[in-house]
């Protein structure tokens, strides 16, 4: 009975402290992308056509916060050192009640300055939100789950998951959407944070200047893994990134020597939330496997895409991602290895 207390105790301390770590995923998010990609999200470094615009207004708003500061804490440091009390100073000293100079300028210099900070974040968020449009851009449309991203390219026939393919210096146009709760596109080398919320799509857009492997995350609590809702923008060159569409267009490879693992994913209730072209899954709840080996990462960007990796997911997800909703298969070791065989032809 001891026993048992110990370890409900100790199964809701557990839950207790995932829920806080995923309350603070923008600063935990950092940390997990180490492990995979080496790359720390920085609003500092902007590398699209928004990002240089938010990261102008940011430095604008910091220089001048930064003046008021100076200032202000100039002044207080000269009264601190300059009307302190003396050993040698008994007098009183003189008492002044009011003056309508300083106030006035205590009044109105806030005001300017509240006023030339907004319309200066107005001008901005307009630009950035009402910017036309180009006719070549790519269009994507993001879905939001718990706790992964559905990526789907309409014109293009492609659907993938958690890592995001376009070329550099194009225009993309991301029309955001969410199967389920708030959630928050956030790649901040690339564009401000924008949510996704249910039945109220949203769009943003991005224009990358350089090829590279960019990160962000969910900036939305959305549930216990909110953490490790992680996401991949690869800005690919143009050539690249037409290599990449043309894989991506082609259907999944069938292996006549991995047979025995099709059968086990065909016949488990993997198909219910899988999709992979060639074969009767066509579920939508979990990401489009078609090309799953094409991905660097698993789970969000959870961790790698290795053999092994993948093994540990289909054997225990909630023992990699706490609180995921893929349900483990109860398989044995021998159909595991047979299914990863499988899923490791899908390139």
């Amino acid at each position: 009975m001891r026993l048992t207390i110990r370890c409900h105790g100790a199964r809701k301390i557990r839950q207790t402290l995932l829920s806080v770590i995923s309350l603070a995923a923008p600063f935990i998010g950092p940390a997990l992308w180490a492990d995979t990609s080496n790359r720390i999200p920085s609003l500092f470094a902007p590398e699209s056509t928004p990002a240089h615009s938010i990261f102008g207004l940011s430095m604008f708003v910091l220089t001048i916060t930064g003046g008021i500061f100076l200032v202000v804490g100039g002044l207080l440091a000269f009264a601190i050192v300059r009307f302190r009390g003396r050993d040698n100073d008994s007098s009183e000293p003189p008492q002044i009640y009011g003056s309508t100079q300083v106030e006035l300028a205590w009044t109105v210099i806030p005001i300017l300055i509240v006023v030339v900070l907004f319309l200066t974040t107005a001008r901005i968020i307009f630009a950035i939100q009402d910017a036309p449009k180009p006719k070549d851009s790519l269009d994507v449309t993001v879905v939001g789950h718990q706790f992964w991203w559905e990526f789907r390219y309409p014109k293009l026939g492609i659907v993938t998951a958690n890592e995001l393919h376009v070329p550099v210096g194009r225009a993309t146009w991301l029309h955001l959407l969410s199967a389920d709760v708030d959630h928050s596109f956030w790649v901040p080398q690339l564009a401000g944070k924008t949510d996704l919320i249910p039945n109220h799509p949203n769009d943003t857009w991005i224009q990358p200047d350089r090829p590279g492997l960019y990160v962000g995350q969910c900036a939305q609590f959305c549930g216990v893994e909110h953490a490790k809702m992680l996401l991949r923008v690869y800005v690919d060159t143009p050539e690249q990134f037409a290599a990449w569409v043309k894989n991506q267009q082609q259907p999944g490879v069938q292996d006549p020597s991995v047979a025995e693992g099709r059968h086990i994913f065909e016949t488990e209730a993997c198909t219910n939330c899988h999709t992979i072209t060639g074969t009767g899954a066509r579920g939508t709840f979990g990401p489009d496997l078609t090309h799953l080996m094409s991905r660097d990462t698993l789970a969000a960007g959870a961790t790698l895409n290795t053999r092994q990796n993948l093994y540990a997911w289909i054997e225990s997800p909630d023992h990699m991602k706490p609180g995921v909703l893929m349900p483990a298969m109860q398989l044995s070791d021998a159909q595991i290895d047979q299914l990863v065989a499988y899923l490791n032809t899908l390139h």
